[in-house]
């Protein structure tokens, strides 16, 4: 990869649905040469997919918690966690607990009956998001930033 491809990850990072167009005039390359960088990209496994980003305030999820989860019973809190809707990532961990989860609930008292369904599979330990400075950070804006690479103005012509 080199400082071009970066150029075209930083901007699909802030924007999936931006056109080709648009990025070839971003960082000053023709349509063809962008489109054929993104199927290579893809082809490296460098681009693994394009997802809509959802507001989990607008979709009544107002309660983020972090929760370790100790368990002597993988196989079965596996599938526990893969049919809860109210865990949006798991990590597998190293450490005294087995497992980090990302929980979304509605309210707090949703956040308690959630916790109440995974005692069966062993001992959390919640941790509430009380505000989030950042999320989702792009893999490549530090890149491009401390190589001195940056993007076309959109302003120019």
């Amino acid at each position: 990869m080199d400082q071009i491809d970066y150029k075209i990850l930083s901007v699909l990072h802030d924007n999936a649905r931006i056109p080709i167009s648009e990025i070839s005039r971003m960082i000053a390359m023709s349509q063809p040469a962008v489109t054929e960088r993104l199927r290579k990209l893809e082809e490296q496994g460098v681009i693994t997919g394009y997802r809509a980003k959802l507001s989990p305030h607008k979709l009544g999820k107002h309660t983020t918690a972090f929760v370790l989860f100790k368990t002597n019973n993988c196989k079965d809190f596996l599938a526990f966690s893969e049919t809860s809707s109210e865990i949006v990532d798991l990590y597998r961990i190293s450490g005294e607990y087995n497992y980090l989860m990302k929980v979304l609930t509605e309210t707090t008292e949703s956040l308690a009956k959630f916790l109440d369904s995974c005692n069966a599979f062993g001992f959390s330990t919640p941790l509430i998001v009380l505000s989030k400075t950042f999320e989702d950070k792009s893999l490549v804006a530090s890149n491009v930033v401390s190589n001195g690479i940056s993007l076309v103005s959109q302003n120019q012509s």
